[in-house]
């Protein structure tokens, strides 16, 4: 299935993870600073309070406004018993994306895609398998919904299992992991690739070293599991006003060197052309989307 986008998807730096039994944490995400908030079905909370939890999400929906993060539902895996009653609580307009958890193969993708026929929700399948990572331009093309994707680094989480990698600050074990997926996603049209996480809580510089590479890398943001994280990660993934103006500068540049047919000069001690003019307009119009500009 081509990836063409089934709706705008909203810009996200910070995907803030809440347990969907705990309705106090789910309002404070809510009104935090974090780009989108994940309320999680699966993975966060006990089977035994599975019900409950879905009557929480349900009416996080319905309160939902516009001027809040955005809401993903991690729902449970396909195949598994809770994955029905997860998604019926998906179908409400407030929802911006599945989370679809444990993805091995497209057909996974797919029936999501299916199940959210009618609706404009996307979908986010998480990489937390060998096979995912192996498959990611295939799980990304399977679903014109798939709009939020990346390599995930979590410490003793489910990819380290899969894989087998010993996790260290530095990342050097997930280096490869995390580029892969980039790619794969990247080439699938994914426009907002998000990797992550960066489980130590307190270890904040850690985390602004991380998030500083992953953005380096291509990344448009991170999935965290602490509020405190939510400044860090948001700075990270945002341009600075220094940027923000050389950008400007560039493309008045462009400009006036095209009205006298001129086409690569040199602008600010470096050598310009027009796939600088197109890096610039397309970090524009991110930070615009962003509400930077």
């Amino acid at each position: 299935m081509a990836a063409e986008m089934q709706s705008d998807p909203p810009p996200i730096r910070s995907l803030l993870f809440v347990p969907a039994n705990r309705a106090d944490r789910m309002q404070k995400a809510l009104a935090s600073d974090a780009d989108g908030v994940v309320f999680d079905l699966e993975s966060a909370i006990t089977r035994n309070t599975a019900t409950e939890a879905r009557a929480n999400v349900a009416q996080a929906l319905e309160s939902h406004s516009p001027d809040q993060p955005a809401v993903f539902v991690r729902v449970s895996a396909v195949g598994t018993d809770d994955f029905a009653p997860d998604m019926e609580v998906c179908q409400h307009p407030s929802l911006t994306a599945v989370m679809l958890p444990q993805v091995a193969r497209p057909d996974e993708v797919a029936i999501t895609h299916d199940v959210l026929d009618g609706t404009g929700i996307l979908i986010m399948p998480l990489v937390e398998t060998a096979s995912a990572v192996r498959l990611a331009y295939e799980l990304a093309t399977a679903s014109n919904r798939v709009a939020y994707m990346g390599g995930a680094t979590g410490r003793h989480g489910d990819l380290g299992r899969s894989v087998g990698f010993q996790w260290t600050p530095e990342g050097t074990e997930t280096l490869y992991l995390r580029q892969k997926v980039l790619i794969d996603v990247r080439s699938a049209g994914v426009p907002n690739p998000l990797s992550g996480l960066w489980g130590t809580i307190d270890d904040l510089d850690g985390l602004a070293r991380f998030a500083r590479q992953t953005r380096q890398f291509g990344y448009e943001g991170m999935m965290i599991i602490h509020p405190s994280h939510i400044p860090i990660v948001n700075q990270a993934f945002s341009p600075t006003s220094e940027e923000i103006d050389a950008w400007r500068r560039l493309v008045a540049a462009v400009e006036e060197a095209d009205t006298q047919g001129i086409g690569a000069f040199r602008h600010e001690g470096r050598l310009i052309d027009r796939a600088h003019l197109l890096t610039a307009q397309q970090n524009l119009s991110r930070a615009a989307r962003l509400g930077l500009d």
